[in-house]
């Protein structure tokens, strides 16, 4: 069975000097790719560069986190598209056109993202809480139109604004099928509205948390056959491995939840578990050369009758 960690983060590994040793533990478990979530430029083109050296294996998104938002966030967009082969011939957000660059040489994101909005990690005083607040909104509009331009899928991050997030990408008219709402930490209600669009969730360890049953009720209403998970390493460490720090081997520590969310039969588990991956990033399972091509000239997502959902590369599940 084939485990796809689709949201971690490697940097902190990788400046460190860990990253060898994570992947080889990842292997060893049974975790065959992954991919680098960008944040913010500076993590940008150092997961272009672990892409690149560990192709195939490793992945890579780039977004500007809504916590690294400031009032310089128009500049760190404006260097966003670079990474998909395109040059702006004309100021920012591509108003008079776009040239595409391609160079078959260089991985290309395979989404956009984490970007979104978070109300948690706002400033205590007001009216700079209201200013920061508002160059979120600003940044994540200014990415929606790129993912609309792209075609390419959006990962989410949403804490305290689920409903702000939905509204803004119901407004952008992104198709959401390609959206993901990361680490997800809403109910049941919320998890309804993403279903009823076509978008999804995705969880984290936090579904092996005692106290998460809310969290639980929600990915019980997403389903076995649309469960996604991620490890969002290095935070957010599943049990039992609670209290180290998160790494993509600790992937396969969620099969015991599962099994307790969703109790049915292990063989039609195993087959709904090969078959989403590519309903967001189509592109995982394809050879390293393959990828750059399909990166190169994005296609929309196909919607799969029955089991899951259908790219370039087939289908298969998020979920170990």
């Amino acid at each position: 069975m084939t485990l796809i960690d689709t949201h971690t983060h490697l940097d902190s590994f990788a400046r460190r000097g860990d990253l060898p040793a994570v992947l080889e533990r990842a292997r060893a478990a049974g975790v065959s790719a992954m991919v680098a979530i960008g944040t913010e430029p500076d993590d940008w083109a150092l997961h272009r560069d672990l892409a690149r050296e560990h192709a195939g294996t490793v992945h890579f998104s780039v977004g500007l986190h809504p916590c690294c938002v400031g009032g310089d966030w128009a500049q760190a967009v404006a260097q966003m598209e670079a990474f998909w082969g395109v040059r702006l011939r004309q100021g920012y957000g591509g108003q008079a056109g776009v040239n595409d660059l391609p160079d078959p040489t260089m991985p290309r994101p395979v989404a956009l993202g984490e970007c979104g909005l978070d109300r948690f990690h706002l400033p205590k005083e007001a009216a700079a809480a209201e200013e920061t607040f508002a160059w979120q909104r600003a940044a994540f509009a200014a990415q929606l139109e790129i993912a609309q331009r792209r075609k390419c899928p959006l990962v989410v991050h949403s804490r305290g604004a689920f409903r702000e997030c939905v509204e803004m990408i119901d407004a952008g008219g992104l198709d959401w099928a390609r959206v993901v709402f990361h680490c997800f930490s809403e109910g049941a209600a919320e998890m309804a509205e993403l279903a009823r669009r076509g978008g999804r969730g995705s969880f984290t360890g936090i579904l092996t948390y005692k106290n998460a049953d809310a969290v639980r009720a929600a990915a019980r209403t997403q389903g076995l056959e649309r469960l996604m998970l991620e490890t969002d390493a290095p935070y957010l460490t599943p049990m039992p491995h609670r209290g180290k720090p998160n790494e993509p081997a600790f992937y396969a520590a969620y099969g015991g939840i599962r099994r307790g969310i969703f109790p049915t039969d292990p063989r039609r588990a195993g087959r709904g578990h090969h078959r989403k991956r590519e309903g967001v990033f189509p592109d995982l399972t394809q050879r390293p050369q393959r990828i750059v091509q399909n990166l190169n000239h994005p296609s929309p997502l196909r919607c799969a009758q029955g089991y899951g959902w259908r790219g370039h590369g087939g289908t298969s599940s998020f979920a170990p």
